[in-house]
């Protein structure tokens, strides 16, 4: 493939949030994406590609995709990736991960179509194959190959390691959640780094983290490796330059509390780590403690517990309408964003919500965001 020949390129995120993570490609300046199912596509080169992996807090992961062409059959298939362009893509000495998917082509077994490719690659470019199980976020160079209405297409995992790993939270309370939802959450409740974010349950801090680093303009890749840095399209130079830009300003401070010493410990950690420790402060106190802060209104954020396990679930209903109580009284002005994966224990908040986002899948459970206007 040309140096600089535009190609597709794919942002993964959950179903569900594909148009929150629109609105962030399309005001990170991207040019032209749209909405594709359980992401994002645009046209672009390995400089976007770059960028995306960088500045995009919503995305999952990047693919991009390099190329393909027809293949009726396993001969064509073999002999077609014989002559694919490998070596402008990948590198001989960077060991590589094949994975194949068969839809509705005349080659439907994927089994044989990698052994395929693994040849060509292996004889054409000498590259070492990646073979045994897979292990989820390991650092390794994927190769994956769809074969759909008998086009074969080959994207580059460019990403690594999932983007929400951005090598900071070392130190994690009970049910996590992942730092690219916590943005794109972050993000439909209209927060954009201009205004002080508060979450009264904030087990390792992820939401006040990742709005203290909005607030800054911190890039949240900024801190690790990608899989582009081993391959043959990567400019060392060019990636120093693009991830040189310094940290802003601000007068902004972000606040966390949680009743558990030990998470407060861990989000204190987290945001030290991450640079933020300036600005965002976290206190162990409960809920009934919780007071509004000094200065303009902003946004309270909070991710309580679900009561996913049988038996919990009545103990929830209390402490959600504590906190509904506390914010309608306390923190009139500010806005409020509820993750939780039931709704009656949002209604138990007694808080006036907007009409509630589709539900997104975080660890296994269905979760919605449930936003409300300024508190009256």
């Amino acid at each position: 493939m040309e140096k600089n020949t535009p190609f597709e390129i794919f942002l993964a995120v959950p179903p569900g949030l594909e148009p929150a993570l629109l609105a962030e490609v399309s005001a990170a300046g991207f040019v032209s994406p749209a909405i594709t199912h359980g992401g994002v596509t645009l046209q672009g080169g390995w400089a976007d590609v770059w960028r995306a992996n960088l500045c995009l807090r919503g995305a999952t992961r990047v693919l991009a995709r390099i190329g393909g062409f027809r293949a009726m059959h396993l001969a064509q298939l073999d002999k077609r990736a014989r002559k694919f362009d490998w070596a402008s893509v990948l590198r001989a000495d960077v060991p590589v991960r094949v994975e194949v998917t068969c839809r509705t082509s005349k080659i439907y077994h994927a089994g044989a179509a990698k052994q395929r490719i693994e040849t060509a690659l292996r004889e054409t470019l000498g590259v070492e194959i990646l073979t045994g199980p897979a292990v989820e976020d390991a650092p390794e160079l994927r190769l994956k190959a769809r074969i759909e209405d008998d086009l074969c297409t080959f994207s580059i995992d460019t990403t690594g390691a999932s983007l929400h790993k951005r090598g900071h939270k070392q130190a994690m309370a009970k049910a996590p959640l992942r730092e690219t939802l916590a943005a794109l959450f972050l993000q439909q409740c209209g927060y954009n780094g201009t205004e002080p974010v508060l979450d009264p349950m904030c087990g390792s801090g992820t939401f006040v983290i990742e709005a203290a680093e909005t607030a800054l303009g911190l890039m949240p890749g900024r801190s690790r490796h990608f899989a582009f840095e081993d391959l043959a399209s990567f400019d060392a130079g060019a990636w120093a330059q693009m991830r040189a830009p310094a940290a802003t300003e601000t007068t902004l401070r972000f606040y966390g509390s949680d009743r558990d010493a030990g998470a407060i410990r861990s989000a204190t950690a987290n945001a030290e780590r991450a640079g933020v420790a300036q600005i965002a402060s976290f206190k162990t106190h409960a809920i009934s403690d919780l007071v509004r802060p000094e200065g303009p209104p902003g946004l309270v954020m909070v991710n309580p517990p679900y009561g996913a396990r049988i038996g919990e679930r009545k103990l929830l209903f209390a402490l959600y309408g504590a906190l509904g109580k506390t914010l309608a009284e306390r923190f009139r002005g500010w806005r409020v964003g509820i993750v939780t994966s039931d709704p009656s224990l949002a209604k138990a908040t007694g808080l006036p919500f907007l009409p509630p986002t589709p539900p997104v899948s975080n660890g296994g459970l269905k979760v919605t965001l449930y936003r409300t206007d300024a508190l009256r």
